[in-house]
């Protein structure tokens, strides 16, 4: 499902998918703007992308499932949850026959703020030094 072209916009990307994954993919981008209203859009490697501090989540539209990436790491609980939707790589699968986790996703993001927002500290102290 993932255009072979660049996508003019995220608009663009969701309408050219399937009506039952661009459905998935308008609540994704919802669900992600509202839990990180902070965050920026924009279409990286041919997929929606947010971004904040770096790379929030990017999520694409593929023939049986919905990917998510990058791999979420750092919460033990949350990584528990999302084993059975793990990739070989760590990106995330969601099949498109079954209901999406949107609960799960707010998580995903959350984690991945705090990742971020370590990161950044992390950065801005050993410029001071």
């Amino acid at each position: 499902m993932k255009p072979s072209a660049e996508p003019a916009s995220i608009d663009a990307y969701i309408a050219a998918c399937p009506a039952d994954a661009a459905a998935i993919l308008a609540k994704i981008r919802a669900t992600i703007a509202k839990t990180a209203p902070k965050a920026t859009e924009k279409i990286s490697y041919r997929m929606p992308a947010f971004f904040q501090d770096g790379v929030l989540v990017y999520y694409a539209a593929f023939k049986s499932h919905v990917g998510i990436f990058p791999p979420v790491r750092g919460d033990a609980d949350l990584e528990r949850d999302l084993a059975p939707f793990r990739g070989p790589k760590g990106n995330l699968k969601f099949p498109l026959e079954v209901p999406f986790p949107y609960p799960l996703l707010r998580r995903i993001v959350k984690a991945r703020l705090a990742e971020l927002e370590e990161k950044a500290l992390l950065k801005r102290a050993k410029k001071k030094r």
